[in-house]
């Protein structure tokens, strides 16, 4: 497996090709490598390469341009057969995804690791039919992968994640491996309470959704694309630094803790967030918006550093 990490001529097999199996198939082509498709929906390899072939046009502006070759199976041994890494996207259902590991896992040749995209799964229970689990990894990444750095990794054997974390770093991705597993991992759990507040707002009328969704990325969401929470109040806490903030500042934080809502998804609730997001958009279809996405992601990208990065 030491080739995976510096190898622009092996071979990747990408096992669901949805939006996420296309984006993960367009990172690895940009970074030179061979991709071996497999997906059981019938005319998926048309749709895969309009996809792979948009996101290979992002990738270019972000100076990746490797030229690997893509090839669509339509037998999933054929697209594991020489595989030196496999990226899982089988739908996110824990009867498949236990059925589809395992046979990953029975088919991959010995050593090769099988990352599962989940986003909230445990990976305890996905591996649970698998004959080598320690080889079976979660790689949970955001949407849309080839553009989103993160790789959040869950890993039996904390060598096979080192293994995989120097992979997905090679990749130009940024892997946090969790020290235990955890539904929803790290981030989807962070983006989640930060939902259920928003919802909150809507629910008690405070403010639209637009203007929710303004003061989110008019405010915290430019600092947290450079720092998170921890480093942001470590800045926020004057010479003292976190230290102060938490001794001086922490219980106003405890205060807001507790009034923060608990929100019933009802349909009024969800009338009002449709309602909201319908006139956010303002007319735009979701291509329009993805595009716009997109193009902000790119630029962000282009232009970010790290407070704490490297």
């Amino acid at each position: 497996m030491t080739a995976v990490e510096t190898d622009e001529t092996g071979r990747i097999a990408v096992v669901g090709c949805g939006t996420l199996g296309a984006s993960w198939a367009a990172l690895f082509l940009a970074h030179g490598f061979d991709v071996a498709a497999y997906d059981t929906a019938p005319g998926f390899a048309d749709r895969l390469r309009a996809s792979v072939a948009h996101a290979i046009g992002q990738l270019g502006e972000l100076g990746l341009r490797g030229r690997g070759r893509l090839e669509t199976c339509t037998a999933i041994e054929a697209a594991v057969s020489g595989a030196i890494f496999v990226q899982e996207n089988a739908p996110e259902d824990e009867a498949v995804k236990r059925a589809v590991l395992a046979e990953l896992d029975a088919r991959a040749a010995p050593g090769v690791i099988v990352a599962s995209s989940t986003s909230a799964m445990l990976r305890s229970r996905i591996v649970a039919e698998c004959r080598t689990p320690e080889r079976v990894i979660v790689a949970h990444p955001f949407h849309p992968p080839h553009l989103v750095p993160l790789v959040e990794i869950v890993a039996g054997d904390p060598a096979t994640g080192e293994r995989a974390a120097a992979f997905y770093a090679w990749l130009g991705r940024r892997p946090v491996i969790l020290r235990r597993e955890m539904p929803g991992h790290v981030a989807n759990r962070l983006a989640s309470a930060l939902y259920r507040e928003a919802v909150n707002l809507v629910a008690e009328g405070v403010a639209s959704v637009a203007d929710i969704d303004a003061a989110l990325c008019n405010g915290p969401g430019l600092r947290w694309a450079a720092m998170g929470p921890h480093m942001t109040y470590h800045l926020g806490g004057g010479a003292g630094g976190i230290r102060h903030y938490l001794d001086h500042l922490g219980p106003s934080q405890v205060r807001r803790w507790e009034s923060l809502g608990r929100p019933e998804l009802s349909d009024a609730v969800k009338d009002a967030i449709v309602e909201g997001v319908e006139a956010e958009a303002a007319g735009r279809t979701l291509p329009e918006l993805e595009a716009r996405r997109d193009r902000a992601l790119i630029d962000i990208l282009k232009a970010r550093t790290e407070v704490a990065g490297s």
